[in-house]
Formats: C-alpha cells, sequence, structure tokens
C-alpha cells in the first residue's frame, strides 16, 4: 500500500501523454499568419492605383518644315549637238565614244585640203590688193605736185584719188576674204562646243559629213548640274504667296524675306540623294488637263551619279511653320464630321477637345486651334475614354521633337 501511494505522486521523468509543447507553437506561427492576411486585406486601397492607365502626349511648339512629295524626271540641264559645218570627208576621230570631253576640245578632222587652198587664194588677192593700192598711192602722189604746176588736169587728179580709193576698198573686201576662208577651214576641226559627257559617233571616219553628208556627228551632255521637272496642284502652287517659302526664287539674295523651295530626292536604291537643289522655274501657265504647273529644280551632281532619263521622288519644301502646335497623329480622332482630341488633364479628367487640323508631316499633324502648349492629349486606349471617365494620365516619352518631315541634305559647297 506504502509502495503504491508513493508511486502515485512521485513524479515521471519523461512525457508521456498530453499535447505536445511545439503544437502550441505550431499554432501561434499560423494565428500570426491569418491576422497578417487578414489586415492586408481590410488595408484601404487608393482610388488611383485602381484607375486604368492611358499614354498621353505633352503638347509641346516646334519649327516645323513642311515638305511635299511628286513624281519626278531627270533630264540633262544642257544637251549640245555637235554638227559638221563643212562638207567634206571624215578624216578622224579623236575621242573616246561615253567619256568625258572638255570644252575646246578637238572631236573630229574633216578633210581640210580644199579649205586650206581657199585659205591661200584669198591671201594671195590680199597682197595683190595691197600692191595695187601701193601704186596707187604713188601715182596720185606724182599727179598733184603736176596739178598744182597745171601740169594735170582736174580729170587727171579725180581718177588718181579714185583709184586710191578703190585699192583700199579691195585690201578690205581681201581681208574679210581671207577671215572668212580662215573661219571655214577651222570648222575642218570639229570642237566640243561644251563640256560633258559625248555620245557614241552617228557616223563612221571615211563618210561625207557636212550639209550635203550627214551633218549630226555626235551629242554631248552636260552632267555636273541636272534638272529634275515635276508638276504640283495649282492650288499648292497659289498658297505658297502666303507661306515663308518662295517656289519660285532662283537666288537666296532674290527671296528677300522668304525662305529659298529646296529639293531632295530619292535615288533607285531608295536612299537620299546627298545632295539638295533649289526651284529655279515655274511655268506661269496652268495645265487646263490636269490642273497642275511645271515646276523645275537645279540639283548640282559632281560624281555624274544621275543620269537624263531617269524617274525618282522629288521632295518639295514648302512651307517652315514657327511655334508649330503639334501632336501625334494617332491622338486625332474623327467621328460625324468632327474632329477632335482627348485631352486628360492631371488629376484625371478626360474631355473631348475639337480641334482645327494643318499639314500632316511625318507622325505629327499640325493644330491650328483648340489646344495650349503644355496640355496632354490620350494617344491610346481611347475604348476607355468619355468626358465622364477618370483615368491615370502615363506620359509618353519621345525619343526626339518631329521638327521636319524630311531633313535635306547639306548643299555642296
Amino acid at each position: 500500500m506504502d509502495d503504491q501511494k508513493e508511486g502515485i505522486g512521485a513524479p515521471e521523468s519523461g512525457y508521456k501523454g498530453g499535447f505536445p509543447r511545439w503544437g502550441f507553437i505550431l499554432i501561434g506561427v499560423l494565428v500570426v499568419v491569418i491576422l497578417s492576411v487578414w489586415l492586408l486585406l481590410r488595408r484601404p486601397v487608393s482610388g488611383s492605383e485602381l484607375l486604368p492607365e492611358v499614354t498621353v502626349a505633352v503638347v509641346d511648339t516646334t519649327r516645323l518644315e513642311v515638305y511635299e512629295e511628286y513624281e519626278g524626271s531627270i533630264r540633262a540641264s544642257q544637251s549640245v549637238e555637235v554638227t559638221a559645218r563643212v562638207e567634206g570627208i571624215l578624216e578622224k576621230m579623236l575621242f573616246k565614244e561615253g567619256s568625258y570631253v572638255k570644252k575646246g576640245q578637238t572631236l573630229f578632222v574633216i578633210d581640210p585640203k580644199l579649205y586650206q587652198a581657199q585659205v591661200d587664194r584669198a591671201k594671195a588677192q590680199l597682197d595683190r590688193a595691197k600692191a595695187l593700192k601701193n601704186k596707187a598711192d604713188r601715182d596720185l602722189n606724182r599727179i598733184r605736185p603736176l596739178y598744182n604746176q597745171k601740169a594735170a588736169s582736174q580729170l587727171d587728179l579725180d581718177n588718181a584719188e579714185a583709184a586710191v580709193e578703190c585699192a583700199e576698198a579691195d585690201v578690205e573686201i581681201s581681208k574679210v576674204d581671207l577671215l572668212e576662208a580662215q573661219v571655214t577651214l577651222g570648222y575642218t576641226r570639229v570642237v566640243a562646243p561644251i563640256s560633258g559627257y559625248i555620245s557614241e559617233r552617228m557616223v563612221d571616219v571615211g563618210a561625207l559629213v557636212g550639209p550635203g553628208g550627214k551633218s549630226l556627228l555626235a551629242t554631248i551632255v552636260r552632267s555636273d548640274t541636272v534638272m529634275i521637272d515635276f508638276s504640283m496642284t495649282a492650288l499648292q502652287y497659289f498658297s505658297g504667296k502666303d507661306r515663308d517659302v518662295n517656289i519660285r526664287c532662283e537666288q537666296d539674295g532674290e527671296c528677300l524675306d522668304h525662305l529659298p523651295s529646296y529639293v531632295t530626292i530619292t535615288l533607285s536604291d531608295g536612299s537620299e540623294y546627298p545632295y539638295r537643289g533649289l526651284v529655279d522655274f515655274a511655268d506661269p501657265v496652268v495645265d487646263p488637263n490636269t490642273g497642275t504647273i511645271s515646276v523645275r529644280a537645279e540639283m548640282p551632281n559632281p560624281d555624274g551619279s544621275l543620269l537624263p532619263g531617269e524617274k525618282t521622288k522629288v521632295k518639295v519644301l514648302l512651307d517652315v511653320l514657327k511655334g508649330a502646335i503639334t501632336v501625334p497623329a494617332v491622338a486625332v480622332r474623327f467621328e460625324d464630321d468632327e474632329t477632335y482630341v482627348y485631352v486628360v488633364s492631371t488629376d484625371g479628367s478626360v474631355e473631348a477637345r475639337p480641334v482645327t487640323l494643318g499639314p500632316k508631316v511625318g507622325k505629327v499633324i499640325v493644330v491650328k486651334s483648340g489646344l495650349a502648349p503644355g496640355e496632354m492629349v490620350a494617344v491610346d486606349r481611347f475604348e476607355l475614354l468619355s468626358e465622364a471617365a477618370v483615368v491615370k494620365p502615363v506620359v509618353k516619352k519621345s525619343k526626339q521633337n518631329h521638327k521636319s518631315a524630311t531633313k535635306p541634305a547639306e548643299a555642296s559647297k
């Protein structure tokens, strides 16, 4: 009995039953996690975090160059036919076909024998005329003293003076004949009238050329400068009078307060030609069939890469807008003959603002009225926008300002 009582009250060396101690720890951790999640879900959320994000562009002013593109064709600024001005057998050809020739260079030689003989005859006639004049002078010098001494009549004196005058005239005629013969002889050497690239020969050596044969020998095309021909509508041309660009400005100094209308062209491979030209002519007559005006620009061609007859795209500077208000073209909405943009304020409110548009240049459109610098216009998610909408504006980062649709290449010095 005593042993049993002692056993009942005696402490045991280990835990034999009941809830383990680590279980209480796990329950405490779970309670903390559940409480944290509950508090997080009950946290109040700001209104801006729930608003839809809309990308906006900030309205700004810029200097904008307005270009228009036309279909154009290239032609030589000067094309000259080389012809035989005297008749004869073609003896020599002194150039390589398709090569560059300089002004004054001898290209062909026509048989000069006949024309050299004419020069020799003219020289002999001049010498004879001079000899006769000298004799007439001596005769007059002998008659005058005799006339003064009453040993010669008035008729003798008149005849002597007339003989001198006729001899002087014969000398002048002989000089003219000699000059004409020399010029004709010079035509037997056919020279290049301009510098440029020469075509293939039109006749062979040994052929009869000149007025009685084939007169056209070759063609020379000036290549350092070419002309660009294109047409623009009469409306575009006449509206240019109210712009800062003068379409018919031939030289910078003649434009006064207007800028000259520069042009750039696109090559066949799609690249932009590194030089720019200048519009130097516009036809004063409108074509009644097409309503267009023929325009011409002069373009430098120092390396000869532009060939006459080639088709090209011509970009013409029509206007320069200073302080123009522009917006991305995607921001403009068109509906029921109305043009508007969505203006988003800093607090997220939206307004459909009617605007008056100007020209479209590249990816931007000029806004003539309806917007002010610093305002923000939406450029996406238009399905979420209305007068009652409230959004979160996110400013669009632009890489660069659109100053011009096409940047003209620098003109050669």
